[in-house]
């Protein structure tokens, strides 16, 4: 799978954190700051699935991952050290 993000995205951020607790591999893809600078003027995050399925914005991802995946078993524990350690930290899990 391929995400097209950014790391100061809160987004991209639910994204990474949820692909994290389930286990999922996946390839960063760095997009421009300015979205008029990006390709088809690019929302992010953009999750590029395996079979090319193109899902987009959190709201859309977040249940597509949730539908497709389930949790490895040292999710909590992911998600009490992202606590720790990421300043504005926001669960994604349901």
């Amino acid at each position: 799978m391929e995400l097209f993000q950014a790391e100061w995205c809160p987004h991209s951020h639910k994204v990474r954190q949820r692909l994290t607790e389930l286990g999922v591999d996946f390839v960063a893809r760095q997009v421009a700051a300015e979205r008029d600078e990006r390709p088809d003027v690019m929302e992010i995050p953009r999750l590029v699935t395996d079979d090319g399925t193109v899902l987009t914005g959190e709201d859309e991802i977040l249940p597509w991952l949730d539908e497709h995946f389930e949790e490895r078993p040292d999710a909590r524990r992911h998600r009490a050290k992202a606590r720790v350690e990421v300043k504005e930290f926001e669960e994604v899990a349901g």
